[in-house]
This record gives structure tokens, C-alpha cells and sequence, in this order.
């Protein structure tokens, strides 16, 4: 059985072992992708419908699987969810899905997936695994959106641009010009421009935790040195 709350595997996936910020797991799709919003949403989406699936599975099946190919079950369940989620985006957002071309294929081999199928699926009930694997999927996705919003405002000057690829016609006005006639920044666009973006939201989440840390440091009682009593027995001479 689980032995986290819900309330901690949700802070977990969220914030205090966010996959992207924390494990540093994932790296390559969240940097090569995240040049605009619509890429990065798109990417999330994907990611979210693979882990929770997965972790679903391998929860379900997770006291018949012998050990010697406990692994290799794991992939081929992540590798059918992928499957599908390539044939949705093919169906409905055939657009996008060409845009991030080969990152969805290599969603089977993102380490957070496998992770955790293998540290927390493979040993929890259902609905604690499907909370897991919807909030650290829910953590990747909030990382990839805000990483692609600041390289698309510092590179392009617009936010939401090309939301209709995921969206439909209807969000064609969905998009925030910023800056009008903004000279493009190709640094920011580039994959050099999502190392410095990503390491700025690390150091962010840094100085939070340490601001939080200090202040759980002040409210804690100082211990006070005093005189203590000391009992002298026997006799004195």
C-alpha cells in the first residue's frame, strides 16, 4: 500500500520532485520543443495521457509480472500507450503532431515514465498510481509551458501564437502580440536559448525553497541555554 497522502504524492509531482526541475529527467523533448506555447501544451498533453496510462496499467498488473521481465513488460505497456497517443494526434492534430515529429515516438524512452512505473506503480494500489502519474505528468507539462512561453515572448514577442494546431480554428485569436514588429531573438529560439530558460526557472524554484526554508527556520523556537538543577547525592565532605 501507499504510504504517501494523496496531498504528497500530489506536492511531489507538483513542486518538491518535479520530474523536469528536480530529476532533471526528460530533458531533451522539454528542450527541443519548447520554442512556442502550442509545442510545448501539445508535448505535455502527450506526456500526461502516456504516464497516467501507463502507471493505470502497471498498477493493475503489478502482482503478475514476474520480476526477471518486470522491465521489458513496463516498456511494451508504455511503448502500446504511445501508440495510441501518435494515432489520436495523428487523427485530430495531424499539424502538430509534424511539428514535434520524432519527440513523440521517443516518449517510450523518457526516464520519467519508465521511473515511475517502476518506483511507484509497480508497488501501489490503482488510484494512488494514477494520482502520481497525473501530477508528475501535470508538473512536466506546467515546466514545458512556462519554458515555452518565455522563449516564444523573448524570441518571437507573442504569446499563444498557433494555438489552432492544438485547439482548432477558433484559437487562431487566441494569440498575444507583445511587441509589435518585434525583430526575432534567435538565441531565445534556438536550443542554446532553452538551456539558459531552463536553468533560470531552476535557480527560481531554488530561491523559493530556500525563502521557505527559512522561514520554517525562524518560526522554530530557539532553545534557550539556562541553569539547570543539579542533584548532588551522597555525602560532602
Amino acid at each position: 500500500m501507499s504510504t504517501k497522502s494523496l496531498s504528497q504524492i500530489s506536492k511531489d509531482g507538483l513542486w518538491t520532485n518535479n520530474p523536469a526541475l528536480v530529476q532533471l529527467l526528460g530533458l531533451c523533448p522539454l528542450l527541443a520543443v519548447t520554442g512556442t506555447v502550442v509545442n510545448a501544451l501539445g508535448l505535455g498533453l502527450a506526456t500526461m495521457l502516456v504516464l497516467v496510462g501507463s502507471n493505470l496499467a502497471v498498477s493493475l498488473v503489478r502482482n503478475y509480472v514476474p520480476n526477471a521481465v518486470r522491465l521489458p513488460a513496463f516498456v511494451m505497456i508504455i511503448a502500446s500507450y504511445v501508440t495510441c497517443t501518435e494515432l489520436l494526434m495523428q487523427a485530430y492534430t495531424y499539424e502538430l503532431y509534424t511539428v514535434l515529429g520524432i519527440f513523440i515516438p521517443l516518449i517510450v524512452t523518457n526516464c520519467a515514465i519508465l521511473g515511475r512505473a517502476d518506483a511507484f506503480a509497480a508497488k501501489n494500489p490503482i488510484l494512488p498510481s494514477i494520482l502520481d502519474g497525473f501530477m508528475m505528468a501535470m508538473g512536466f507539462a506546467v515546466v514545458l509551458v512556462l519554458l515555452g512561453a518565455l522563449r516564444e515572448a523573448i524570441g518571437q514577442g507573442t504569446l499563444f501564437s498557433n494555438m489552432d494546431l492544438l485547439f482548432g480554428e477558433s484559437a487562431k485569436t487566441w494569440e498575444l502580440v507583445l511587441i509589435n514588429d518585434y525583430p526575432d531573438f534567435l538565441f531565445a529560439i534556438l536550443p542554446p536559448g532553452a538551456f539558459v530558460g531552463m536553468g533560470l526557472l531552476i535557480a527560481f524554484k531554488n530561491i523559493i525553497d530556500q525563502k521557505i526554508k527559512e522561514r520554517e527556520d525562524a518560526k522554530k523556537e530557539p532553545i534557550i541555554a539556562g541553569s539547570k538543577r543539579v542533584r548532588v547525592t551522597g555525602k560532602i565532605s
